[in-house]
C-alpha cells in the first residue's frame, strides 16, 4: 500500500491518538499538522490567530497540507482543514480520507479531560459543549464532503484501530 491517509474531525475526535495508531500498524510516518506548524513556526495556534488572525491560521494550515502529503504517512489535520473547499479536494486527490466521527458530548467530555485544551482559541466564546455541538452542525457536511470513509470514533481505540484498517482493506495482525 503506496499512499497518504489522511484524518479530519473536530477537535477531541482523536485524530493524533489514532493517527498515531494506525501510522504504527502500517508502518507509515505520522505528521499532526498542528504540531508541524507549532515545530515549523515556532508559534502555537492561538499566538498565530492573535498575530495574523484566523485567516492567516488557515492559509498556513493549507501549506502545511500541501507540504507534508507524501506517500506511505498519516497526517492528522486540524479540525478545520476542511472549510476550505480546496484542502477537501487536495486531501480526496492524494490520498484517503477518513472522517473521525462522534457526537458531541463525547467530543466535549474528552475535551475537558485534555489538559492541552487552553491552547486552542474558543471558536466561537461558548462553553465547550455548545462550542462542539455548533462547531459540528456547521462543519459536519464539510467533513463527509472530504471524506472517503466515515468512521465512528465513540469506541474504544482498538475498534476504532481495526475500523480503519477494515475500510482501507489491510489485515490486522
Amino acid at each position: 500500500m503506496n499512499q497518504t491517509i489522511f484524518l479530519v474531525g473536530a477537535r477531541a475526535a482523536g485524530k493524533t491518538t489514532m493517527g498515531k495508531m494506525l501510522a504504527n500498524a502500517l508502518s507509515f510516518s505520522f505528521i499532526d499538522t498542528d504540531c508541524y506548524l507549532l515545530e515549523t513556526t515556532q508559534k502555537t495556534v492561538a499566538e498565530i490567530v492573535e498575530k495574523e488572525g484566523w485567516e492567516g491560521f488557515r492559509a498556513r494550515e493549507s501549506s502545511v497540507l500541501v507540504e507534508t502529503t507524501k506517500p506511505n504517512r498519516v497526517i492528522a489535520t486540524g479540525g478545520g482543514m476542511v472549510l476550505a473547499k480546496h484542502n477537501r479536494d487536495f486531501m480526496k486527490q492524494h490520498g484517503t480520507v477518513l472522517f473521525l466521527s462522534a457526537p458531541a458530548a463525547i467530543l466535549a467530555a474528552r475535551l475537558m479531560k485534555d489538559p492541552n485544551v487552553a491552547q486552542r482559541p474558543s471558536l466561537t466564546g461558548l462553553s465547550i459543549v455548545d462550542e462542539m455541538e455548533k462547531v459540528l452542525e456547521d462543519r459536519m457536511s464539510l467533513y463527509q464532503d472530504a471524506a472517503h470513509h466515515v468512521l465512528d470514533v465513540a469506541q474504544d481505540e482498538s475498534k476504532i484501530l481495526a475500523q480503519m484498517l477494515s475500510v482501507l482493506n489491510v489485515k490486522n495482525g
